[in-house]
């Protein structure tokens, strides 16, 4: 594709399987799911709020690779391992965005990758 343009930054994890951080096509940015690992140790946070804040600097931080924000997030995917942990989520959530909120998905999984507690994706589209 001649519009697609791949978005990588040191400042959210390297990827640990074979996917880019980010993919833009057009004015869309397609976020892989970050999980709760520190960009700089590569090891994961301690604890369901850290890693929930640290998936949300992840994004944060390929969003703004990408020349964008969470102004422009327009749909997030979560995943738990357990879902008595979706109230911490909102909670957290609401430190990183304000209305209008994005479309989401929560979803209960059995496990994820480096037995992280949460996992999150989202899709930019850019407003200007």
């Amino acid at each position: 594709m001649a519009n697609r343009k791949i978005i990588q930054t040191p400042d959210a994890p390297a990827a640990i399987g074979t996917y880019s951080q980010g993919v833009r096509v057009g004015d869309t940015v397609y976020m892989s799911g970050q999980i709760g690992l520190d960009p700089i140790t590569m090891q994961m946070v301690e604890g369901v709020e850290a890693q929930i804040h640290r998936v949300f600097q992840n994004l944060r931080a390929v969003a703004s690779a990408a020349d964008s924000s969470f102004n422009d997030l327009v749909k997030l995917n979560v995943y738990l391992t357990d879902l008595k942990h979706f109230a911490k989520v909102n909670e957290i959530m609401a430190s990183y965005f304000r209305q209008p909120y994005p479309a989401r998905a929560a979803v209960g999984v059995a496990a994820l990758p480096r037995d992280a507690l949460v996992e999150m994706d989202g899709v930019l589209v850019d407003q200007d």
